[in-house]
């Protein structure tokens, strides 16, 4: 994997990866950024009830043992199983307060003493902070008792203290390793990721790059395999490289016919030119126009072909040119007949069309004898026929191949050109088209089927696999 030149493209401000790697990094951020501070809210809550649980354990010990001697006031009856009690300014200490003021503290305390204990509530365990003779931050818990003594019931405040500073340290070790730890899973995180969308886009640069090279000749296709969610760009994009060759390839082939075609009718106007031969130069410079027009029309055929929005309703275009026809042929009483799919649409530029069926139906009112009959029919998914028959001689067998031919009229004494049917064929092709010459089974003239790519107006294309 060529990581250099992802790895330069990260940083562009329009970059993909930068905006998914961005994007990536501020989702993980503030998803393990949540998760951390409700993980240190939650252990932060259980060391302090644990810290507490252990502090009323050692105050229910402490009332345990808590007694009242008239001589000297409060006492413990027995020690309290903390040897940290014993130790001076340990950070544990306990208090008793007695009646007129009376206080027995731990040696922890040595000359020191806790606040005075509070009033309120009465009953029941009261929970505080104060500060201990070193002026540590101490958690403070008392509660007050009555102590049968041999005057009756004394009230005494039991006082337990822990200084914090040990759940607090407990909490800031708890709070950095936890704040590591994500720090160090979101960074890797976001590298996964990162990575992942230098290696997923892979395929796009091989594309861009052998794209490249295909626009500087070093390469005809491109030939990357690429992911599903991308072979349809993939596709597309091959397409329309060979749509853009097959319209240069056309173009040098209509320069190369239109010279070809040109090169006789000049020779022979230039004589004619030389010998003073005013009507055959006539003929010739009319035969010149034709020619040019022909070339004009199949090099603008040739550029449409393909495009993607031309499309046509074939039956519509047939009606419109045989009611044109009817009032031509009226004399001759040639009766035109349209008929077949409302719905069809075919692939070719509406002019073109126009040109097509126009050339079609004009030869079918030209050689028939009285009746032509034009049907427009959905030969198969993706495909329209448009059949055109009439009820003259039509073809002699082998005559087919000829007609379709530039020039060439098996009927001389008909008017034309005899590039009517050439035109249509080379339209035709340039569409992805066929045309096809037969003897009409119905009419028993000619049958001219004209296929073109097309579909229902009420369904998609499908194009040619």
């Amino acid at each position: 994997m060529r990581l250099r030149p992802a790895l330069a493209g990260l940083w562009a401000m329009n970059s993909l990866t930068r905006r998914l790697v961005i994007l990536t990094t501020l989702w993980v951020s503030l998803g393990l950024g949540m998760i951390a501070w409700f993980v240190v809210r939650t252990d932060e809550q259980q060391i302090q009830s644990t810290a507490d649980a252990r502090l009323a354990s050692l105050l229910d010990a402490v009332v345990a043992a808590t007694s009242f001697d008239p001589a000297t006031g409060p006492v413990l009856t027995r020690p309290v199983a903390d040897p940290e009690f014993e130790r001076p300014l340990s950070g544990h200490y306990w208090q008793l307060t007695g009646p007129g003021g009376i206080q027995v503290t731990s040696r922890s305390l040595w000359d020191s003493r806790l606040g005075p204990p509070l009033r309120e509530p009465a009953e029941g365990v009261r929970a505080r902070s104060m500060q201990g003779p070193r002026g540590e931050d101490l958690r403070v818990l008392e509660r007050d008792v009555q102590i049968d003594s041999r005057f009756g019931r004394v009230p005494i405040s039991v006082q337990v203290a822990f200084a914090r500073e040990g759940t607090a340290d407990e909490i800031a070790d708890l709070r950095s390793n936890v704040i590591l730890a994500f720090a160090l899973l979101g960074t890797g995180l976001v590298a996964v990721v990162a990575l992942l969308v230098i290696w997923g886009l892979r395929p796009l640069r091989r594309t861009q790059q052998e794209l490249a090279e295909v626009r500087q000749g070093r390469r005809l296709h491109i030939d990357v395999v690429a992911p599903i969610e991308i072979a349809p760009l993939v596709t597309e994009i091959e397409a329309l490289i060979e749509q853009n060759r097959a319209t240069v390839e056309r173009a040098r082939n209509h320069v190369g016919n239109l010279a070809h075609a040109l090169k006789t009718p000049i020779a022979v106007l230039r004589n004619a030119l030389e010998a003073g031969d005013m009507a055959g130069a006539r003929v010739q410079s009319a035969t010149l126009e034709r020619l040019v027009q022909h070339h004009l029309r199949r090099a603008r055929a040739g550029a449409l072909a393909g495009s993607a929005g031309a499309e046509s309703a074939p039956l519509a275009v047939a009606e419109a040119l045989g009611t044109a026809l009817r009032r031509l042929t009226a004399a001759r009483g040639i009766q035109i007949r349209v008929a077949g799919e409302a719905e069809a649409r075919v692939r070719a530029d509406s002019q073109d069309l126009t040109e097509m069926l126009g050339n079609l139906m004009e030869n079918a009112c030209k050689y028939g004898s009285g009746r032509v009959a034009v049907r427009v029919s959905l030969v198969n998914a993706g495909r329209i026929a448009i059949l055109v028959e009439d009820d003259g001689p039509g073809l002699a067998e082998g005559d087919d191949g000829a007609v379709l031919l530039r020039g060439v009229r098996l009927d001389e004494a008909k008017p034309g050109s005899g590039l009517g049917l050439a035109i249509v064929g080379d339209l035709a092709s340039l569409y992805d088209g066929t045309l096809t010459l037969e003897r009409s089974t119905r009419l028993g003239g000619l049958a001219a089927r004209l296929e073109l790519p097309g579909r229902l107006a009420s369904e998609k294309y499908q194009g040619p696999d």
